[in-house]
């Protein structure tokens, strides 16, 4: 098997090894059912710097190994992604807790990122500049060095390699810290993809651990930049942790994003989109639609269409047949989602639909008359739930899409498209959708938010990457030395 366990039970992979970690190993649990799949190695901040030291030494021959070696690694990469797909989708389903076309949607980018990140080093790497100077005078593109990826659970394929691939494609080696609970398919895999495709020893190495890992990367010397993906609170503390040792920090970060429903708006089309924005993947997504502002003329159909729509979507697990939501990442997470909804309920908005649980499993849920105060509306919920906002016109639709501290993405529903951009332009986000929800990921398009939402594109396409992973240098060139006047 492409994943056997014997290869990693117990075990971390550091140095190109697969070696025991420094703290305890603890089980991989199947979030559906409870059960235990497996033991895992965990690391300790040890580990990080025995791996940052392996992974310097390594960085150096692999910045000038030919560009044609470093994308023919990438695009092995690729390949495995798709020739392994139906073991590693497993792995996504039961470890993750995604339904089926999550999993089929994650394996996609993945081999996606990987074909993108191929291109990349023969991309050109520099320009030439005007010198008063009898010289030649360029500004080059180099390697940042080591690069630091901190990845969260939620889509632990994608929002792992889409920082792993291009960092090293682009000359960099890459420690990468999964997060525990989805250690196996976030961490594990492309460990074991790279192993395959021919990555020279060292350049990557994949260490689950807890916050003192976390920190140790961050603060690690030979660690020269920081991408992470998470939420904005820890967000916050990696790019002070990171600002303290003088190191970029590309951060990706939480949502809470609007979905507005214009007045001439296809009900139907509307729902749909609504729907598939606030559910996919119980709304464990940071782009999910997390405020759905809808006109008032269209208010109560929509709330009423969607409410019948939740209610109808098959909960359960994904393991065992085709349903739309699987079960939540643990009992925290679905605490904080339930005391969202009991709040916002107390503070006056209506349950229209779902608002219950059973075990880990939340049933997709409407939330009506929601007021700007509320829970619903401040916070990112990241679970299955859908808040509705009535507006009347669009300066109040602007207001109430621009009251959050998030900037991640924005859908706007309407018949009348350059309506729906001109609306967008007064709306700051990273991202926006016209005719669409919020929720989309391409490989080779930029990817980041705004405020609260993170540090602006730093994943996706080749412009973003090449501004992540490299540093810019200046560098002059004389045929002999000049002669100084001392």
């Amino acid at each position: 098997m492409f994943l056997d366990e014997k290869t990693w039970t117990g075990n971390i992979f550091s140095g190109g090894a697969w070696r025991p970690g420094r703290a305890a190993a603890y089980g991989v649990v199947e979030k559906a059912t409870g059960a235990v799949l497996g033991r895992i190695g965990q690391a300790s901040p040890e580990d990080v710097g025995e791996a940052a030291e392996r992974a310097a030494e390594a960085q150096r021959s692999w910045a000038t190994t030919p560009h044609p070696r470093r994308a023919a690694v990438l695009r092995r990469a690729a390949r495995l992604w798709a020739d392994h797909a139906e073991e590693i989708s497993w792995w996504n389903v039961r470890e993750v807790g995604a339904v089926q076309p999550m999993a089929g949607f994650a394996l996609h980018v993945a081999e996606q990122e990987c074909y993108e990140a191929a291109a990349l080093p023969s991309m050109p790497y520099g320009e030439l500049l005007p010198s008063e100077e009898p010289r030649l005078s360029m500004s080059r593109r180099v390697p940042a060095g080591v690069v630091g990826v901190i990845a969260p659970f939620n889509v632990p394929i994608i929002l792992a390699i889409r920082s792993v691939a291009p960092a090293l494609a682009l000359g960099n080696a890459v420690i990468l810290k999964p997060d525990p609970r989805t250690a196996v398919t976030g961490g594990v895999t492309l460990a074991r993809v790279f192993e395959e495709a021919g990555l020279p020893d060292g350049l990557l190495s994949v260490l689950p651990g807890g916050p003192s890992v976390g920190e140790a990367l961050v603060t690690h010397p030979l660690v020269r930049v920081i991408s992470f993906t998470g939420s904005t609170r820890s967000g916050r503390r990696v790019g002070a942790l990171a600002g303290e040792n003088l190191k970029r920090a590309h951060l990706e970060l939480g949502g809470n994003s609007a979905m507005i429903v214009l007045d001439d708006a296809d009900v139907d089309r509307a729902v749909g989109a609504a729907s598939f924005g606030s559910y996919f993947h119980q709304g464990q997504i940071c782009m999910t639609t997390g405020r759905h502002l809808v006109h008032d003329s269209l208010y109560d159909d929509f709330v009423d269409r969607l409410a019948a729509k939740a209610t109808a979507l098959p909960v359960g697990d994904p393991a065992r047949g085709p349903v739309v939501l699987g079960p939540i990442i643990d009992e925290d997470q679905r605490d904080k989602i339930h005391d969202v909804v009991t709040g916002s309920a107390a503070a006056g908005a209506r349950v229209a639909a779902g608002g219950t649980y059973e075990g880990l499993f939340y049933a997709a849920t409407v939330l009506a008359d929601v007021v700007d105060t509320s829970p619903a509306f401040t916070e990112e919920i990241f679970g299955p739930v859908a808040p509705v906002i009535r507006f009347r016109d669009a300066a109040e639709a602007i207001r109430l899409a621009t009251a959050s501290e998030y900037g991640l993405s924005l859908g706007v529903v309407t018949r009348d498209v350059m309506k729906g951009l001109a609306l967008a332009d007064q709306i700051p986000t990273g991202i926006v959708h016209i005719n669409d929800q919020t929720v989309s990921d391409e490989a080779n398009s930029p990817f980041g938010g705004l405020a609260a939402s993170g540090t602006g594109a730093r994943f996706g396409g080749a412009a973003a990457n090449i501004e992540a992973f490299t540093e810019t240098r200046w560098v002059t060139v004389r045929d002999r030395p000049p002669a100084y006047p001392f």
